[in-house]
C-alpha cells in the first residue's frame, strides 16, 4: 500500500520542482501563513487526482495486486503524509524568508484541509473525470473568499454555541475540533471506499 502512495511521488516529481517557488510566491505577496500551510497542504493531494483523471489510472490500479481498499486508504493516509511534509517544507521556507507563524497557523490549516479532503475526495469516484477538478477549485476559491464571512454570521446569528465554545479552555476545545475532524475525515474514507467498491472500470 505505501509503494501506492510513493508512486504519487514519483510520478509528480516534474511537478514537485514548482513547489518551493509556489510557496515563495505567497510570502512575497504576504499571504497570512495558515492560508500557505493549506495551499501547500493541499499540492499533492489534488495534483494526483487529477493525474489520475487524465491518464485513467484506476483501470491500471486494479489490474495490479492491491485490493480497492488498499487503494482508497493510499489516497486517505497519503494525504496525511503528505500535508505533514508539505508542512514541514513550508515551515522551513517560512523561516528561511524570516516570516512568522505559530502553531496556531498549522492547527488551522491542518484542519481545514482534513475538513477540505474529507467533503471533496469522495465526488472524485462519483462525478466523470474532467468534470470535478474545476468545480472544486471553484468551491475552494468560494469557500476561502466567503467563508469568512458566513462563519461571522453564524456567530452572530447562533449566539448560544459561540457562547458555548468561548466558554471552553483552549485544550478541550482544541481536543474537541481534532476529534470532530477525525470522525469526519474517517467517515469519508469510508464513504469513498464504499463508492470505490461497487464503481466500475
Amino acid at each position: 500500500m505505501f509503494n501506492l502512495i510513493r508512486r504519487d511521488v514519483i510520478l509528480q516529481k516534474r511537478q514537485l520542482l514548482l513547489f518551493i517557488p509556489f510557496i515563495v510566491f505567497f510570502i512575497i505577496m504576504e499571504a497570512n501563513p495558515a492560508l500557505i500551510f493549506l495551499v501547500a497542504s493541499l499540492i499533492i493531494p489534488f495534483n494526483t487526482y487529477v493525474y489520475d483523471e487524465k491518464v485513467e489510472t484506476n483501470i491500471l490500479l486494479n489490474s495490479l495486486p492491491y485490493t480497492r481498499t488498499e487503494i482508497i486508504a493510499s489516497r486517505y493516509l497519503g494525504a496525511i503524509i503528505y500535508m505533514v511534509l508539505a508542512i514541514g517544507v513550508t515551515s522551513l521556507t517560512l523561516f528561511a524568508f524570516n516570516k512568522p507563524f505559530t502553531m496556531t497557523d498549522i492547527a488551522i490549516s491542518c484542519s481545514l484541509f482534513l475538513l477540505f479532503a474529507a467533503f471533496t475526495f469522495p465526488l472524485f469516484y462519483i462525478f466523470k473525470p474532467g468534470y470535478i477538478f474545476p468545480i472544486i477549485m471553484i468551491s475552494f476559491l468560494l469557500l476561502a473568499g466567503i467563508g469568512p464571512t458566513i462563519m461571522l454570521f453564524l456567530a452572530e446569528h447562533l449566539t448560544p454555541i459561540t457562547d458555548f465554545i468561548f466558554n471552553l479552555s483552549v485544550p478541550a476545545l482544541y481536543t474537541g475540533a481534532t476529534l470532530g475532524i477525525m470522525i469526519v475525515y474517517v467517515i469519508s474514507w469510508g464513504i469513498t471506499n464504499i463508492i470505490y467498491q461497487r464503481k466500475a472500470f
